[in-house]
């Protein structure tokens, strides 16, 4: 690894070159950039960035263009991560679980983890009564949920 710049560590060498890496931090930070500002900003042709760009898109490494939505504004001002706990007799309902929260409008995020909890299902509500509810109507009654834990989130700052 010596001479491999940090940010390129841990990517396949024919993945990315210092181009397309400037590119994906740029779309990080700003989706919502032009190709003209792209273009300039990493020095190459607006023609070379849009195939680029593209490029990126076409092998799985940028996938999706998303916007960052203010929860609060939307009358959704507490978070929570809510751990759960499958039951053992239950593994076979692991996809099935996940695919049940996807559904639900009060999740954020779903996350499926190694480690002493099964999954971390992140939710936007109102207030504290609808995380009760939230809980209580699809966790404590589900048959594949052995327990929960329920994290109130105070503060969030996405870094990428």
């Amino acid at each position: 690894m010596a001479g491999t710049p940090k940010e390129l560590r841990g990517v396949d060498a024919g993945l990315l070159d210092d181009v397309d890496r400037r590119l994906v931090d740029l779309l990080q930070a700003n989706s919502r950039q032009s190709n003209t500002q792209l273009a300039n900003a990493v020095g190459i042709a607006q023609s070379t960035c849009i195939a680029r760009v593209r490029s990126l898109v076409d092998r799985g490494i940028i996938t999706r263009f998303t916007a960052d939505v203010g929860l609060p504004q939307l009358g959704l001002a507490l978070q929570a991560l809510i751990s759960v706990n499958i039951r053992s007799g239950q593994r076979q309902e692991l996809a099935h679980f996940a695919d049940e929260m996807r559904g639900l409008p009060e999740v954020v995020q779903i996350f499926f983890l190694g480690g002493s909890e099964d999954f971390i299902v992140h939710v936007a509500v109102r207030d504290s009564n609808d995380v009760r509810e939230f809980v209580v109507a699809n966790l404590s009654t589900h048959p594949a949920v052995a327990s929960t834990r329920t994290s109130i989130v105070f503060d969030h700052h996405r870094i990428r």
